[in-house]
């Protein structure tokens, strides 16, 4: 098997997981940092459609445990790393990586140079990249790169349907669901949240009937800008309650504030990122995973103050309503995997639902 990258770079090595569904499959190949964690990575619904490169050389070493999903359904498309390890040892795997991707039908590419392939995405930036059989012809790539990306990643990872999670009569919470991870709705049901989890298009006045307390704008995969049909909801919710939001929660909640997106060269997907608070002048460690960030000139002039930045690139972490009970940040404060540094953001939350909007 081998992945071929829109610049011309192959990369040939050995197929493992899930064959392939065609002759070859098409994705945004992006790289990932984290040593540890890769169960979540790969159930993560914001890895949609992407070929995720692993730069931590052994894969699998723990194996698979049914606690440590994010989604139900991983919906990456293809998995590359230097090597899968097909014998685990921890006292909670209950699968192997491969027994993990042949299940949820994940291709994968072992025995290549993982650390070439994420220095050259690193210095030119993501890019498409088709995944292929040795036999498949230069012809065929071609017509595979050809093909435009899809854009309707959310829509296909957010709830079809609305999901109650109640909590002892707490304070309502309605989760918009943009392609949440299961541990953004466990934090939520710690600190005591009734939880409503809604498809990501459910209009103002169905969520209004919920009578929520509080909302939070999720995680999702894809451009925010494909989903600006949720734009003028969010206009309404942030304004009759407090709202908080992550990740492309952030991006959304920008836009909706006249703000502007745009994509990075090769995104933030790791573990180990260093976030400065504003405010406090401390430095947290958190986890990242997305391919869009805030305009920085883009906040001036609107409701939003920027509240954290990024200490690798400078870009913007954290954004803050100047007038209403509304905050979002770019990371993921729940973690899963990664540090527990923000978590209290969730406790933030919780505050602003309790004095009220």
């Amino acid at each position: 098997m081998k992945l071929i990258l829109e610049n011309g770079e192959e990369f040939t090595g050995t197929a493992f997981g899930a064959p392939l569904p065609e002759d070859a499959i098409t994705g945004e190949v992006v790289f990932n940092t984290g040593m540890s964690g890769y169960q979540e990575v790969f159930s993560d619904p914001s890895y949609c459609d992407q070929i995720i490169v692993m730069t931590y050389p052994l894969i699998g070493n723990y194996g698979v445990s049914d606690d440590d999903y994010e989604s139900l359904t991983p919906s990456c498309k293809a998995i590359v790393a230097r090597e899968f390890c097909e014998n685990p040892s921890h006292w909670k795997a209950q699968k192997t990586i491969k027994e993990f991707m042949l299940q949820h039908e994940i291709p994968g590419l072992a025995g290549i140079d993982t650390r070439k392939l994420a220095k050259m995405l690193r210095t030119q930036g993501s890019m498409k990249g088709v995944l292929a059989g040795a036999k498949v012809g230069s012809d065929q790539v071609r017509e595979h790169f050809k093909r435009e990306l899809p854009s309707d990643q959310i829509a296909r990872v957010s709830s079809k349907t609305v999901a109650h999670f109640p909590n002892h009569g707490g304070p309502r919470v309605v989760l918009l669901d943009f392609g949440y991870k299961k541990n953004i709705l466990t934090s939520l049901l710690k600190r005591g949240f009734d939880v409503v989890v809604v498809p990501w298009d459910t209009e103002f006045e169905k969520i209004k009937n919920y009578n929520p307390k509080g909302i939070m704008l999720s995680n999702g995969p894809g451009d925010p800008k494909d989903a600006a049909s949720v734009l003028p909801t969010i206009k309404k919710l942030q304004q009759s309650y407090p709202m908080f939001s992550i990740c492309m929660g952030h991006q959304l909640f920008a836009l909706a504030n006249g703000a502007d997106t745009e994509k990075l060269k090769f995104g933030h997907r790791g573990v180990n990122h260093p976030v400065k608070d504003l405010k406090s002048d401390r430095v947290f460690i958190t986890s990242q995973n997305h391919g869009y960030a805030v305009r920085r000139d883009s906040v001036t002039g609107s409701n939003l103050e920027i509240t954290q930045v990024s200490l690798n690139d400078d870009s913007i972490e954290g954004l803050r309503h100047r007038e209403l009970p509304a905050f979002s940040v770019q990371y993921h404060p729940e973690a899963n995997p990664g540090p527990s540094d923000t978590q209290n953001l969730f406790d933030e939350f919780a505050q602003l639902v309790k004095r009220g909007k």
